[in-house]
């Protein structure tokens, strides 16, 4: 026999909030407006007829299979016997194998493992001396025995061939700008056309 529930107190129930409760209580059914509901039926494509009528048939097929019209056959198992290549590929591997797993390690004569580690050369310690020397300098060096100098700017100056050419180029400059068109004199153009002597004509009618 169940045991009746307690029904739940006051203060477990549930509470809507304050603004949704004022809503629900203010709410007017005479707000709602009329509305007609239209109920659509889409009609399958062609497409969709067809594949249904497909898949029907298919259906109906398998399930209405009769097994007396299948034929009894007898299978028959082809051995593909190896070619002289292949059989002379299996010997080699199987004698491999066994040369392997059968091999006599008495045969085996003692050997000593000798470790050699080649010493530099004179010139490679020499190298390798100097190249210690320059990064010891260089990481080591006290800047506090560097002396002050001056550095000295000298100024060349151009000597008379180069005064003459900058000279000359100058009053070249200053010529072509300075270039009165006025003193030009008219002239006029003659244009020449030689005609062909008679043995540059027979070469070209013998051509």
């Amino acid at each position: 026999m169940s045991c009746p529930v307690p029904a739940p107190a006051l203060k477990d129930l549930p509470r809507v909030a304050g603004d949704l409760k004022s809503e629900l209580e203010g709410f007017k059914p005479t707000n709602l407006k009329n509305a007609d509901t239209q109920e659509k039926i889409v009609l399958p494509s062609a497409e969709d007829v067809a594949q249904e009528r497909t898949h029907n048939a298919l259906i109906a097929g398998v399930e209405n299979f009769k097994c007396s019209s299948l034929k009894r056959t007898d299978t028959k198992e082809k051995i593909v016997l190896p070619n002289a290549q292949d059989v002379a590929a299996e010997k080699t591997e199987k004698a491999l194998i066994a040369g392997i797993e059968h091999f006599d390690q008495t045969k085996l004569k003692h050997t000593e493992t000798q470790e050699k580690n080649p010493l530099p050369n004179k010139d490679v310690v020499l190298q390798e001396k100097n190249h210690l020397n320059l990064l010891n300098g260089v990481e080591h060096f006290d800047k506090a025995s560097m002396k002050h100098t001056q550095t000295a700017e000298k100024i060349i100056l151009p000597d008379n061939q180069v005064i003459e050419q900058e000279k000359g180029q100058r009053q070249l400059i200053s010529g072509i700008e300075n270039f009165d068109s006025s003193k030009l004199r008219h002239a006029e153009t003659c244009e020449k056309n030689p005609l062909p002597t008679k043995e540059i004509i027979d070469q070209e009618k013998s051509a």
